[in-house]
């Protein structure tokens, strides 16, 4: 009889069809690529270019698209090429998750990239690094504060992106037409922040992970100091900075999780009156719930950690006007003292047979010196 070896669907594990190439930031596992129809749940392609720039096409010509193919996409003027990176049913997420402006006008895919397209680009591409060192020297000559991080070049060779950080306003009219002119392409601006430029970059963190504004994370809120204050982090600029020299990101992940933990924690200048004396705080693990006080305000004497339930009850009887016998209310019992098995018999107690022995030794020659003297009397 023939076996069937078909494996469940449900058991397959992972699709090959939705992994990526790990050189592209922002790498999006497609989960939906193996499911029948999925490519035919909405027209929307998610490309990527350089970095992290992605931007969302209408494949009109129902164009058999696969993750990691090279595609030449509208653009104004020409035509780009990027990377395909996501298809099907989760591009309306993601489309929704990048908060675009309302009125962004969704342009189309031409085509797969030719062996001509991609040569192109790839012409293009070699010129990026040559642009930036002039156009930084450029920007310098003109007296411009502003630092010019990037530069990408459309797959086409007739547009530059200019990706440039300043601290405040810029006026760089006169630095497009000297690019116009130098480099002979189309120029677009685009201010980006420290965060951004660190996105684009890449790197790795302080945890040994490649940093999150370079994998997955798009959107940057703000950080501020309030976030470490929340998770009693030491307020060291040079552990709390990151990579772009701001507050780290990572921040903000678990603030919310202490805040919920620091409500059930006691204030800091409540004191625990007990018959033992007066406890000041001296620090707390928020997640555990563990409160450590002090008998001394201003160094650590007889510390003692309770939970912060104990706390508040004690809390509760003070203000009552009553006080404790004992801060904590585990009953102490005597100290078992472990039993040693040396101490159970004397040590010197061998000796003292021995001198037992040589005593009676010492008794018996005396007498035997006697009854020779009484003998030689006679």
């Amino acid at each position: 009889m023939k076996q069937d070896y078909t494996i469940d669907p449900c058991l397959r594990g992972l699709c090959a069809a939705g992994c990526g190439r790990s050189d592209h930031q922002l790498n999006t596992f497609d989960y939906m690529a193996d499911v029948p129809g999925n490519q035919d749940t909405s027209d929307l392609v998610e490309v990527q270019f350089k970095n992290t720039r992605k931007a969302y096409f209408h494949n009109d010509n129902r164009l058999p698209l696969q993750k990691g193919d090279l595609v030449a996409v509208e653009a104004m003027p020409g035509h780009d090429i990027g990377v395909v990176t996501l298809t099907g049913s989760l591009v309306p997420l993601q489309l929704e998750k990048a908060q675009l402006k309302p009125g962004t006008e969704i342009r189309r895919i031409y085509r797969k990239a030719r062996p001509a397209d991609i040569e192109k680009w790839h012409e293009s591409q070699a010129l990026e690094q040559d642009t930036m060192i002039q156009s930084r020297q450029i920007a310098k000559d003109l007296g411009l504060e502003m630092k010019i991080g990037d530069v990408e070049y459309q797959g086409d060779g007739q547009k530059a992106i200019f990706y440039y950080i300043a601290d405040g306003r810029v006026d760089f009219r006169q630095l497009i037409r000297v690019l116009a002119d130098t480099f002979h392409v189309r120029i677009e601006m685009r201010q980006i922040g420290a965060r951004q430029e660190a996105g684009r970059i890449g790197g790795f963190g302080p945890c040994g992970r490649e940093m999150c504004c370079a994998t997955w994370l798009k959107n940057f809120q703000s950080v501020g100091t309030g976030a470490a204050r929340y998770q009693d982090i030491a307020p060291n600029p040079q552990k709390l900075a990151g990579q772009c020299a701001k507050l780290k990101c990572c921040l903000n992940y678990e603030v919310d999780t202490y805040m919920e933990a620091g409500r059930k924690i006691p204030p800091r200048d409540f004191h625990l009156e007990t018959e033992e004396g007066t406890w000041y705080y001296f620090k707390a693990d928020i997640l555990s719930g563990l409160v450590t006080y002090s008998l001394d305000r201003r160094m650590a004497k007889s510390l003692t950690a309770i939970s912060a339930d104990r706390a508040q009850e004690v809390m509760a009887l003070n203000q009552k006007g009553e006080k404790p016998e004992s801060l904590d209310d585990v009953v102490r019992e005597a100290p078992v003292r472990p039993v040693d098995l040396a101490e159970q018999e004397d040590l010197t107690r061998f000796d003292k047979a021995k001198r037992r022995k040589k005593k009676r030794k010492g008794n018996r020659g005396g007498n035997e010196t006697q009854e020779t003297a009484e003998n030689d009397g006679e």
